[in-house]
């Protein structure tokens, strides 16, 4: 069960309670991650994937039989995406990788332009178009390293890497719009949830804005029972995200233990508690598409949290109202 406290401070102005719901959540298995991230349902597979960056190992589930495969990966996926001609594409910290089947030969794709050293992957999925985007993170924390790439290598062209955006910390909450207009990304670390007008045809990104700013980390802030009940206020950054069928951006607010639902306008419509701090991104799955899964961490955080929240860093599950849209698949 969840605690039975307020996580969920205002994001500048107080956030209306009527906004807070609540979902029935469940673990997909007891297992947990250590850093669980970028979720895919395959709808031709029927599988559940994801990645453990931390661990350096992707997963695919059968959520109807309840098993759960590994693969081991030589350095850590930040992200992967299904492809049309069946396999995988990921990211890992040295580069573009394309594997033809489950456990099988690593084929070179790319590389992206940063230092492997102190930078490697991290969120990323396929546009409408098939092109793979990868989002950087900055593991100086400082030097703002980061960016947003597109790799392009359809219809077996040679790929090409586009830089999109740059001057970051953390990449995340990569998601386009239904009508292929809008495309989303954030900086974590800014608090910031950015839009552009997006081209697909051109592959370009303009007129870029602030969707929604988030209230900053108080100095000093850590996870605590004092924390929870609003003794020291904090809502959490923005980390991974999900679009429904309705335009509607879902995004998974790490340290916030809340998962929020904006409207395609930037209003907060919706706010529902998960049974982790952390929670790290949303996708949606299922044969109707109104399952919603979230992954969730449990690496760095203290044996405080981990006993209030003990099922940290699994896979969870809820039932949804909306659709989302099927994830798209990697051209080449």
């Amino acid at each position: 069960m969840l605690p039975q406290t307020n996580p969920f401070p205002g994001d500048g102005p107080a956030v209306d309670p009527s906004q807070t719901h609540t979902l029935q959540w469940q673990t997909l298995n007891p297992l947990t991650y250590q850093l669980g991230e970028s979720p895919f349902w395959h709808p031709l597979e029927q599988l559940l994937y994801w990645v453990d960056i931390a661990a350096k190992t992707i997963m695919r589930a059968n959520v109807y039989m309840g098993t759960v495969e590994t693969w081991e990966m030589p350095s850590e996926p930040g992200c992967l995406a299904p492809a049309a001609l069946g396999g995988l594409v990921i990211a890992l910290r040295n580069g573009i990788f394309r594997a033809r089947e489950w456990r099988g030969g690593l084929d070179p794709v790319t590389t992206l332009p940063y230092d492997t050293g102190s930078v490697r992957a991290n969120d990323g999925k396929c546009d409408p178009r098939g092109r793979f985007w990868v989002g950087t993170l900055d593991e100086t924390k400082t030097a703002h390293a980061a960016a947003l790439y597109s790799v392009d290598a359809r219809s077996g062209r040679v790929p090409q890497v586009q830089r999109h955006v740059g001057d970051a910390l953390t990449g995340n909450g990569l998601a386009w719009s239904p009508d292929e207009r809008t495309a989303y990304w954030t900086d974590t670390a800014s608090h910031a949830i950015r839009a552009w007008d997006c081209d697909l045809q051109t592959n370009t990104l303009t007129a870029p804005r602030t969707f929604h700013q988030f209230a900053p980390k108080p100095a000093g802030w850590t996870w605590s029972p004092a924390s929870a009940s609003n003794a020291v206020p904090y809502g959490g950054r923005p980390d991974g995200a999900a679009v429904d069928v309705q335009g509607h951006y879902w995004v998974a607010l790490y340290e916030g233990q809340r998962l929020c639902r904006f409207a395609p306008d930037g209003r907060l419509v919706a706010q529902y508690p998960t049974p982790a701090v952390c929670p790290t991104m949303p996708c949606f799955g299922g044969e109707d598409l109104k399952t919603l899964y979230l992954t969730s961490a449990r690496r760095g955080r203290s044996a405080d949290e981990l006993a209030a929240f003990p099922d940290s860093g699994c896979v969870f599950s809820t039932r949804v109202d909306v659709p989302g849209l099927a994830v798209n698949m990697y051209q080449d």
